[in-house]
């Protein structure tokens, strides 16, 4: 949460460029949609002209499965975000990997500040398919006495695990992390706009390729619907419970204009009445709510959706009541196991997860939910981490937090 310009979307895209390099073994797009940061000099911080711009910044995260500790260093390469080094840490040991401008690639492993033999030297072309290959290849090359056999290396899902065998061999404190922390990989973070596809008044059927603003979804659910209809009718039944629960529909249903797969097709809606049930209409006639908010909520709810979620503003054009009701769904998906990440000018969100940790509806814990409040501080910005209490409560906001809305009612009240 926090004002406008103060850096949430690039937080999001942050996130984002670490679980590529992490999991997905490659060098992360800063410009990837929904997010266009541009090239380095407009991702990294800089006061202006008087000031230096740096030449680097690191980031990290710490992965909950595990223990694992991951830092990355990223820097200016011809313009582009690159990530120059990279070091993973468990219980003590370490193994870092850095990239030379040459295209060399320099792996060490350590203990606390003691680096050990060996230290390995490996040349290799980093542009080869934007691929970062030798921090897995260095594995079997640099310790050749370590089997490591059996794995296939060239396989980007499983770089970790390669990588934690290799390490285990070498600390005995790494040989408690469990051998298939890494053997499933989590499925690439939903990456969500803040503005979503245009509806229309019809379809015609396309190859459904997942996209930011949800193009793909009225595609994706008559294809279900055609074709799996067990599936269907599961989703179905959740998109209309959370339409209900937010006022916006009371029905979904799909109306093909024919047998075959290329036919065209419509997206309708219905809302019930207290006697009787209105009649179907038009995606495009029910209000801009109502598709912008159903991209999302497919998202979400499809049975094969990822364990993260990154959001812009998905209470754009929703009222209140559907606001809140996406504060209610967040926190049930969260009690489930997934991990969703919101940026957010809504209240009635947060106030949703502040009452679900007071009510204990779905039995998420004050450590469940994590608010991020970023405050603009002259040319830099602050991150302040906002904890809860069992009823729901702030009780470490800095002042800044909230003050407008204080400032605003002592106005109202002519105080």
């Amino acid at each position: 949460v926090g004002e406008n310009s103060t850096g949430k979307t690039s937080f999001l895209a942050l996130i984002r460029a670490l679980w590529q390099v992490a999991f997905q073994d490659r060098v992360p797009d800063f410009r990837q949609p929904p997010y266009d940061l541009g090239s380095f000099e407009d991702v990294v911080h800089h006061r202006g002209a008087n000031n230096k711009r740096p030449d680097s910044f690191e980031a990290g995260f710490e992965y909950a499965h595990s223990g694992m500790s991951y830092h990355i260093i990223f820097a200016d390469r011809e313009g582009y975000t690159f990530p120059s080094a990279r070091k993973i840490s468990y219980e003590g040991a370490w193994l870092k990997v850095k990239y030379i401008d040459d295209g060399s690639s320099v792996v060490r492993f350590g203990t606390g500040r003691k680096e050990h033999e060996p230290v390995y030297e490996h040349y290799r072309n980093l542009a080869d398919n934007g691929m970062l290959f030798p921090l897995r290849s260095a594995i079997n090359d640099a310790w050749p006495d370590k089997q490591l056999k059996g794995y296939d290396t060239s396989c980007p899902e499983i770089s970790l695990n390669i990588l934690w065998k290799g390490l285990s061999q070498f600390s005995p404190h790494s040989l408690s992390l469990s051998e298939d922390v890494f053997q499933k990989i989590p499925h690439t973070p939903f990456a969500g706009a803040p503005i979503r596809s245009r509806p229309r008044r019809t379809y015609d059927p396309s190859r459904p390729t997942p996209d930011p603003e949800g193009e793909y979804i009225p595609d994706y659910l008559t294809s279900m619907s055609r074709n799996a209809p067990d599936q269907w009718e599961r989703l179905k039944s959740d998109l209309e419970d959370f339409g209900r629960d937010s006022g916006l529909f009371d029905e979904i249903a799909v109306l093909s204009f024919g047998k075959t797969a290329g036919a065209p097709f419509q997206i309708q809606i219905r809302k019930f009445g207290k006697r009787l049930k209105g009649p179907k209409r038009n995606l495009i006639d029910v209000g801009y709510g109502v598709s912008q908010a159903l991209p999302i909520l497919t998202e979400l709810m499809h049975e094969n959706s990822p364990e993260m979620f990154l959001l812009q503003q998905p209470e754009v054009h929703l009222h209140p009541r559907a606001q809140a009701a996406l504060g209610s769904l967040f926190c049930n998906l969260a009690a489930s196991g997934k991990q969703i990440i919101v940026e957010t000018h809504s209240d009635y969100i947060i106030d949703r997860a502040r009452m679900d940790i007071r009510d204990g509806k779905t039995g998420l814990k004050p450590d469940d939910i994590s608010i991020l409040y970023f405050e603009r501080d002259e040319l830099d910005v602050n991150i302040h981490s906002i904890r809860m209490d069992e009823d729901g409560n702030f009780w470490d906001a800095p002042p800044g937090y909230r003050r407008f809305f204080s400032d605003e009612t002592r106005r109202y009240i002519g105080l």
